[in-house]
């Protein structure tokens, strides 16, 4: 019975969600059969094959030319004009891709090495100084065309901003540099912390490098025009250039820019509420006053709903602190990564 086999998975653990998807189905049938009564699979399919199916003769006439020796390196968009050229027609590209997929073998079909895909490493954050995300954005000179360039280091476990230097080049030294001084300013010892960035020349220059090796850090890299990979830092620039003192032209000048972003700092870690870490600051978070702050607020709701229990039908607003926080978390078969305590990895900052 489907609803037998969906209640089973749910009851293990799973998402109604993702399991109804590996039986293709949607929730939301599922939820309309339930209201209909009965388990059986309720799906009607076609009653009589279509007119213009492909014989079985056909059929394997297409599978001869697209494996034959002069058509097998071609996909289909290329094999049906050169047919044509040759005045011969056996099917369409939908009809050969579609034959292609149902034998197995719709893959690399060129001699060429099929290109490699690869993830990033998972990293894991469950407390402050373990993982963080730099990266290099523009901001707009006076001289049209010309730009300053803001790096920013932070934090991936509480959103604080460790590091943070406007400069007239995209350098390596100076990210090196940048990187050295944020571990002084902050007393860190920097040995075994995992630092992930994209793939820029100024995050994988020598002197950048040779600085994160001679520290004992984990250098770790975005696939090559991926932003999602880095959503951290693509979050953070976002939430810089949408704050209503945002220059709506160019910064006047690179003490401007600077003073403007040492400002920026301060607001966002000291005052701004994350909405990814239950709205404290980064600062609180990373100083350990987060657990006293969400401890207030809850018996805040507690005292609340005990004089007015029935505005709640349920559980009052969720305080707890998030504890863990993953930077590319790795998809777990069955309904991906999604199921795990944080999925910050992949909203936008606010």
């Amino acid at each position: 019975m489907i609803l037998g086999l969906i209640d089973e998975a749910v009851e293990a653990g799973a998402r109604l969600e993702p399991a109804c998807e590996l039986i293709g189905l949607t929730s939301r049938t599922i939820q309309r059969w339930r209201k209909q009564g009965g388990g059986g699979d309720r799906r009607h399919g076609p009653h009589s094959e279509p007119a213009n199916k492909l014989s079985a003769a056909e059929r394997q006439q297409v599978l001869e030319i697209v494996t034959s020796s002069k058509y097998c390196d071609l996909s289909p968009n290329q094999i049906v004009p050169l047919l044509a050229d040759e005045g011969t027609y056996v099917a369409s590209e939908a009809t050969m891709y579609r034959i292609l997929r149902e034998e197995a073998l719709l893959s690399h079909r060129e001699p060429s090495r099929p290109a490699v895909t690869w993830r990033p490493r998972e990293h894991v954050a469950t407390g402050p100084n373990q993982v963080f995300s730099w990266d290099i954005t523009y901001l707009r000179s006076p001289v049209r065309g010309s730009f300053y360039y803001l790096y920013l280091i932070l934090d991936v476990w509480s959103r604080k901003i460790m590091g943070a230097e406007v400069y007239q080049e995209e350098s390596n030294d100076l990210a090196a540099e940048l990187f050295e001084q944020t571990c002084r300013r902050h007393d860190l010892d920097p040995e075994g912390l995992a630092l992930h960035s994209d793939n820029g020349s100024p995050m994988k220059g020598s002197t950048m490098l040779a600085t994160l090796n001679r520290l004992g850090v984990v250098a770790s890299f975005s696939r090559p025009r991926v932003s999602d990979d880095n959503p951290f830092s693509e979050a953070l620039f976002r939430t810089v250039k949408f704050r209503p003192e945002y220059p709506s032209g160019a910064f006047a000048s690179l003490g401007g820019a600077r003073l403007w972003v040492a400002a920026f700092v301060r607001w966002y870690n000291t005052e701004h509420l994350h909405s990814s870490i239950r709205f404290v600051t980064p600062e609180d978070r990373h100083s350990g006053r987060e657990e006293a702050i969400l401890q207030q607020r809850q018996r805040v709701y507690e005292e609340a709903r005990r004089r007015n229990p029935r505005r709640w039908s349920g559980a009052t607003r969720n305080w707890q602190p998030i504890k863990t926080v993953y930077l590319n978390p790795e998809k777990k078969s069955g309904g991906g990564s999604s199921s795990r305590e944080c999925q910050v990895s992949r909203q936008a900052e606010r």
